[in-house]
């Protein structure tokens, strides 16, 4: 790459920080050849020994309902018909789903190296996303570890972990969102 090529920097900084996790959307889909980009992107993702553990499910309008009821039974089961209601509401107007795997290994060390290269995946493909107007929302929880969720979406869950389900799509909302700041955080040592 050229230096005339290269991204400035403080763009790239800019993105990073004006990213946010983006949980209500405008009900128009993305156009699929961005999502597409988006996925590529994501595969350029640092991961150790090239194994490329991830495997990306776009979810199509049965399989996102199907998912959907099973969450709201569960949400009923556990909090009762308003809050079944009000979570099928909202989870059926998100307009784009995405399911992220990872290969499962019998080495606990490899399963890790291959679960962060997985992350990074997950984060290249929120930026990109990010960099073209397009919010995402990261989320896990009980429906993504339900026997019905994995027969939903055709993955063996002896060879496959979750590693997300992604909602996409234009931001109805964008939350404001603070760090702490480095020296919080940061050791250095001698």
């Amino acid at each position: 790459m050229q230096q005339s090529d290269a991204l400035q920097p403080n763009t790239i900084a800019e993105i990073i920080r004006g990213r946010r996790s983006i949980s209500r959307f405008r009900p128009e889909a993305p156009p699929r050849e961005t999502v597409l980009e988006a996925l590529e992107l994501a595969l350029w993702a640092p991961n150790h020994h090239l194994t490329e553990p991830w495997h990306f499910y776009l979810l199509g309008p049965d399989t996102k309902q199907a998912i959907v009821d099973l969450n709201t039974r569960l949400v009923q089961e556990r909090q009762g018909e308003a809050a079944a209601r009000a979570k099928r509401e909202r989870w059926s107007a998100i307009p784009g789903w995405l399911l992220l795997t990872c290969d499962r290994s019998s080495e606990q060390q490899r399963f890790l190296e291959d679960y962060a290269a997985c992350c990074a995946a997950a984060q290249n493909l929120a930026l990109y996303l990010w960099s073209a107007g397009i919010g995402m929302k990261w989320t896990t929880g009980d429906v993504t570890r339900h026997p019905e969720f994995f027969e939903h979406t055709w993955m063996d869950p002896d060879s496959e972990a979750v590693v997300g389900l992604f909602w996409y799509g234009y931001p109805d909302e964008s939350p404001d969102a603070q760090r702490q700041p480095l020296t919080s955080r940061l050791v250095e040592l001698p």
